[in-house]
């Protein structure tokens, strides 16, 4: 096998640097020992074979900056972009130093070979020290048991007043005490972070004075975002990140990581060159066969990376295993993930590429998650990936939503996504799906219940992006009001959502902030908002005491349940065919939904189980007015109903039926004699 590309240590000061490209003719290596790029020195790397261009250097310090110049051949193709005077920084580098200077960029600095260059305005790559082994330890939570909180990690503690001010906002802040507490208090096993792989603000952006919060726009692949550092120093984001990870695990909290590889911010071919462009266009992107100077751009960003070429493969394998192996990192949620089946523009279900990643011994245990969808054609791929993938199922968000906003004929569909969307994953199991009811990409789960249409205008695109089928609603009236009754709705929509995600079969998620009332506004693409638009608001007020203690409570309940968390399941879309069902559907008078029934129903009972040392479990759900449910035999007590702001009422045993509010969701337990209660 060769040796990986990048920096590698080969001794105590001396490295080894290489760089992948099999069109370049000459590459130069600058180094810049002093503080903002002074102390330049060039070296020419030598080709080592087909592919790989390296050289090793004495003397080399961690913190030393760097970065490629790289000169093509005599005869060029179409679908080479070389610029000799363009500093690139290292596809590979484990760190990344300064801010693209959107004034500069475009001027091009065609010095003489081997002279010196202005890396001002550039990003260089950041030479890291030799990394310590990780503690091996890691929480290794089982799919079926795992709780999901998607969040941001600047927008988690920017405004956290028991984090110390100069660690909100970063990776420190997130490993912070109080943060952990408030993760392990309300039954999350995972945090899946926004994306941390370096990233850049596009020009129009900052044009209009915002960034790229979200950071669907890397330059880095391998190095974590410099901005989340709470040290000032060259590469101290490398080890704030590797301490972040080790004090989650250390809490029993995994962390997965939102990767982005469909696009390279790049861009389209009027945009800059910064790295894989100027080292080899053709060999990392995906182009157009009929004019190789256009890229095909499944990505909706400029550019695509080509998975049908060698270096994009072997680029995107070494980074994920450097961020499980030398970054602790347990998990990967690949957005936009079909460009990965891409081979030529066209996805190949059968593509290899997958499997080669799941059977990597170095990425052994992973968690795979696929955003299932690009914008290319064909790109729609929800239920084609293979195991062990888990996907993103967008079916669930809006069957969930329609159902509860009170849409007719919504019940079949609504059982269909509760007990696994096994129309969609047949043989795959209900841990297939990763549900969801709200994400970054979207409405936070109070502005779905309180706008029945986007608020965008701030994003300066004027108001066209964004989703237009939230399927939302305001309840009385659009955003913020003082309407007591208006509010109670608004409540308990919330509360009926969080216990459809919790007594849903599948891996549910949760977008962070949700169980604290998080608002945007009413904006359902904030991705360039930097500001307390995006951030965690953690005051404290009784509404969201309220919403936390009923988060706490369902997810306590599915922790508690097995028949929540079972992966096996018998079901179809609403029946479950002969014999003894592991799950089986109820009308509000007891009998067995079936027929015409699906379509004209608000109410619907799902019988759970037994599994396990679990009783029965009945969840009911009930989108019309107030219903008196009769229950299927043997006595009952109410675990939960979101009737009540923290969802606790009356326990007392309940024999022949039990009544539902309007717009209000319940589960039930078949009472024995050695059942007691364990949700605190």
């Amino acid at each position: 096998m060769r040796a990986v590309s990048g920096v590698a240590w080969v001794g105590e000061g001396r490295a080894r640097f290489a760089v992948d490209t099999t069109r370049a003719a000459r590459v130069l290596l600058h180094l810049f020992s002093g503080p903002d790029g002074a102390g330049q020195r060039v070296i020419e790397l030598a080709r080592e074979d087909r592919s790989t261009f390296a050289v090793t250097i004495d003397d080399v310090r961690p913190g030393t900056l760097y970065g490629y110049r790289v000169y093509g051949p005599a005869a060029t193709e179409p679908g080479d972009r070389f610029d000799p005077g363009a500093l690139l920084v290292d596809p590979r580098a484990l760190a990344i130093h300064g801010a693209l200077d959107w004034a500069t960029t475009d001027a091009s600095q065609r010095a003489a070979p081997g002279a010196p260059v202005d890396p001002r305005g550039r990003p260089l790559g950041v030479v890291v020290g030799p990394l310590a082994p990780l503690d091996a330890s890691r929480p290794r939570t089982p799919i079926a048991d795992t709780v999901i909180y998607e969040v941001h990690v600047k927008g988690a503690t920017q405004l956290h007043p028991d984090v110390p001010a100069s660690q909100r906002g970063t990776y420190q802040g997130l490993a912070h005490p109080a943060m952990i507490e408030h993760l392990r208090s309300f039954g999350v096993t995972a945090v899946e972070l926004l994306p941390v792989q370096e990233m850049i603000d596009e020009r129009a952006l900052v044009a209009r004075g915002l960034r790229n919060y979200w950071g669907y726009n890397p330059i880095g692949l391998f190095a974590p975002a410099g901005r989340y550092a709470a040290g000032g120093a060259r590469g101290e984001q490398v080890a704030e990140f590797r301490a972040m990870v080790a004090a989650l695990h250390r809490a029993g909290l995994e962390v997965i990581l939102d990767v982005v590889f469909n696009h390279t911010a790049e861009g389209s071919a009027r945009g800059p060159t910064l790295s894989l462009r100027g080292l080899d266009n053709a060999g990392y992107y995906l182009l157009d066969p009929g004019d190789p100077r256009r890229y095909l751009d499944c990505s909706g960003c400029g550019n695509s990376l080509d998975f049908g070429r060698p270096l994009a493969r072997a680029l995107v394998r070494d980074c994920l295993r450097h961020w499980v192996v030398a970054m602790g990192v347990d998990g990967f949620r690949l957005d936009l993930a079909p460009t990965l089946l891409r081979s030529g523009g066209r996805v190949d279900p059968d593509a290899a590429f997958l499997r080669e990643l799941t059977d990597d011994p170095a990425l052994a245990g992973v968690k795979w998650i696929a955003e299932p969808w690009d914008v290319g054609a064909g790109g729609y791929r929800l239920g084609a990936f293979p195991r062990p993938w888990s996907e993103w199922n967008d079916r669930y968000r809006d069957g969930v939503r329609r159902f509860w906003r009170g849409d007719r004929g919504r019940a079949g569909d609504l059982a269909t996504r509760v007990s696994g969307s096994q129309d969609t994953f047949a043989g795959r199991g209900p841990l297939a799906s990763v549900n969801y009811v709200t994400a970054h990409d979207g409405f936070t789960l109070r502005d779905l219940v309180s706008y029945a249409r986007k608020h965008n205008d701030e994003n300066g695109e004027g108001g066209r992006d964004g989703h237009a089928a939230n399927f939302s609603d305001h309840h009385g009236v659009e955003g913020p009001t003082d309407d007591p009754a208006i509010l109670e709705r608004r409540a308990r929509q919330q509360r009926n959502l969080l216990l459809t995600l919790a007594a849903s079969l599948g891996v549910p998620m949760l977008c962070g902030g949700d169980e604290l009332d998080r608002t945007q506004g009413g904006n359902n693409n904030a991705y360039c908002h930097d500001s307390p638009r995006t951030w965690i608001d953690w005051e404290v007020t009784p509404a969201r005491a309220d919403l936390l203690a009923f988060t706490r409570r369902v997810l306590a309940l599915r922790r508690a349940r097995p028949a929540l968390r079972a992966s096996l399941f018998r079901t179809g879309a609403h029946d479950v065919g002969a014999g003894l069902p592991d799950v089986s559907w109820l009308t509000a008078d007891g009998a067995r939904l079936e027929g015409d029934a699906w379509a004209l129903t608000s109410c619907l009972g799902m019988l759970l189980g037994p599994v396990a040392s679990s009783p029965a479990l009945l969840v009911l759900f009930n989108a019309g007015d107030a219903v008196r449910f009769a229950l299927p035999g043997a006595r009952w007590r109410v675990l939960v109903d979101t009737r009540a702001p923290d969802g606790v009422v009356d326990p007392r045993p309940r024999a022949d039926a039990y009544t539902l509010a309007p717009r209000s969701a319940a589960i039930l337990e078949r009472l024995t004699r050695d059942v007691g209660d364990d949700l605190g």
